[in-house]
């Protein structure tokens, strides 16, 4: 017995469309409609983060893609056909993460915008739309944990949608998809509430709490799921990535507070267009 939710929501000409397409644009809308809010209110203008994600989505796409195909290589080696068919699944967030990034450092180095200041402006709303996107990892059946119990599934309050959704394979499993969204729910909360505090971030403070956070969060789910993409030495790739930011966060955040002449990241409009 398989998991109850159809993974397609329906069809258009005789062509699926998926539930977990509809849920990742619909975060990618709200991602965007809520970086530009705040963009203009920090001095941007709202075409700056347009434009942006203009480049950066098909840009991010390629490297979720890329980043999954090359850790998945010994399978693709044998069927480089299926290099392109997305469809099937087989995209990595932080491949997409490592992608926009460097989309945005170019992009504001090209538009003279403050790198600093424009990540502290998209980074809680990338958090949100992580937050949103693992739903749609829930109606693919994918990205769950090992298996447990119905009585189990019933103790965290779940929903019986959930909780069905979670037979798979023949057993109920860890539904590690909501771990991850629900600590990524909180965090966006979290970090919006003390980004709208006057002079406690510095410029970037935002932008690396959030590498903090989601870091945090994911090394732990990361290791009580089933499909983790895995590197040499039978390490799980996320997990490796996971502490490497945490850690060079922490000491980036660290290091940049010892200059005091650092600004604040303010809500007042203010002239940002500056080159760093």
């Amino acid at each position: 017995m398989l998991a109850t939710i159809d993974p397609t929501a329906f069809h258009i000409f005789g062509i699926g469309i998926q539930w977990y397409a509809i849920i990742i644009v619909t975060g990618i809308v709200l991602v965007s409609w809520m970086a530009t809010k705040e963009g203009m209110r920090v001095g941007l203008q709202e075409n700056d983060v347009i434009d942006f994600m203009l480049w950066a989505l098909p840009i991010s796409i390629i490297g979720a893609r890329l980043y999954y195909v090359i850790f998945e290589w010994s399978y693709y080696s044998q069927h480089p056909s299926q290099i392109l068919a997305i469809r099937n699944g087989g995209l990595a967030i932080y491949g997409g993460l490592i992608a926009g990034a460097i989309v945005l450092y170019f992009y504001t180095k090209n538009r003279f915008i403050n790198t600093w200041t424009f990540l502290d402006v998209a980074a809680p709303s990338v958090l949100l739309g992580q937050a949103i996107g693992r739903w749609g990892n829930f109606m693919n059946h994918e990205a769950f944990g090992e298996i447990t119990t119905k009585a189990f599934l019933h103790k965290l309050h779940l929903p019986s949608f959930i909780i069905n959704n979670m037979y798979i394979d023949g057993a109920y499993r860890q539904p590690t998809f909501l771990y991850e969204s629900v600590w990524n729910l909180v965090g966006f909360i979290i970090i919006i509430l003390l980004r709208r505090k006057k002079d406690f971030f510095k410029q970037g403070e935002v932008a690396l709490s959030y590498v903090i956070w989601y870091s945090f969060g994911r090394f732990f789910i990361e290791g009580m799921r089933t499909d983790s993409l895995m590197a040499f030495g039978g390490l799980r790739v996320s997990e490796l990535l996971s502490a490497i930011l945490f850690v060079a966060a922490i000491v980036i955040f660290w290091y940049r507070r010892k200059n005091d002449n650092l600004p604040y990241y303010n809500r007042d409009k203010g002239d940002i267009k500056k080159a760093i």
